[in-house]
């Protein structure tokens, strides 16, 4: 290698080496100042795949809501007879969690794959990689908006309350967003060291929504166990702020508002932070 080229140069620098190194973060400014200087770059790799994957096409976007619907219902049915609960309002409620319980779990399933996936670009392309994951992101997030009509109209059908409260669901759905960023970062990492990581994540997404207010109310968790869902379950929080003011036009508890920020923001940062370390080792691992 040449004395004139370093093996870790700034994000900035015309020439980049990779080569295996131990883990650590480069120089931060310039690695965000050329992130958020390329999200135009984050945007269309995401329209393209929004557009490989006929999601704006009018049946690719009947598909989008027709899934979650149909597991819903699938999902209601099971629930109803197994503990002899129902009601239209029961069946929103599980919507709603539902949509975006699989906005967070796509981000996190095409996040897995966004660097794996996009070898071919990472090898011939100089780009602060970060702006993969986000790209999964953004492609969920836009293919859960469709979502949003369908859940507001069984809510309207249910007789749910309207107020301005639920606005506040806004709060909440950003969050989920800036969890999901951290957690696709995280995914991505492991996929490049551990290929087999798509292949569990499934079934461990199935058991997390098990674990998640959406077959049941955040208010059915049993008193001594609230504690242990904040600290130790995040979509406990998330998605069960959600579903309270979204649905039922109540304000959670502030320690709902805590642990849900506290837990999108820790994600994101450390997710961010542990992907950006070992990006400059992703060239010579796919």
């Amino acid at each position: 290698m040449p004395k004139n080229v370093t093996a870790t140069p700034d994000w900035d620098a015309d020439l980049q080496v990779y080569e295996p190194h131990k883990a650590g973060l480069p120089k931060l400014r310039p690695y965000f100042r050329d992130l958020f200087g390329r999200v135009e770059f984050a945007a269309e790799f995401s329209k393209s795949g929004i557009k490989a994957a006929h999601s704006e096409t009018v049946f690719g976007q009947l598909w989008l809501v027709l899934n979650p619907l149909l597991l819903a219902v699938v999902y209601y049915i099971l629930v109803a007879i197994l503990s002899h609960r129902g009601g239209i309002d029961y069946l929103a409620h599980i919507v709603g969690g539902l949509f975006v319980f699989t906005f967070i779990s796509a981000s996190l399933t095409s996040g897995a794959g966004s660097v794996t996936g996009g070898g071919r670009l990472i090898l011939n392309m100089s780009f602060p990689r970060l702006l993969m994951p986000m790209a999964a992101v953004r492609t969920a997030f836009f293919r859960f908006l469709p979502t949003l009509p369908v859940y507001i109209l069984i809510k309207a059908i249910a007789g749910s309350s309207w107020s301005p409260v639920i606005l506040l669901g806004a709060y909440f759905l950003g969050l989920m967003v800036l969890f999901s960023i951290g957690g696709a970062a995280i995914m991505a990492t492991i996929q490049v060291y551990f290929r087999d990581t798509t292949s569990f994540l499934p079934f461990f997404l199935r058991i997390w929504l098990y674990l998640s207010p959406v077959l049941w109310f955040i208010d059915d968790a049993p008193a001594r166990f609230e504690k242990l869902m904040l600290i130790g379950n995040p979509l406990f929080s998330l998605i069960g702020g959600w579903t309270d003011l979204t649905l039922r036009g109540v304000i959670p508890p502030p320690s709902v508002w805590i642990a849900a920020t506290v837990w999108a923001v820790v994600t994101a940062v450390i997710g961010s932070l542990f992907f950006i370390s070992r990006e400059r080792d992703f060239a010579v691992r796919i």
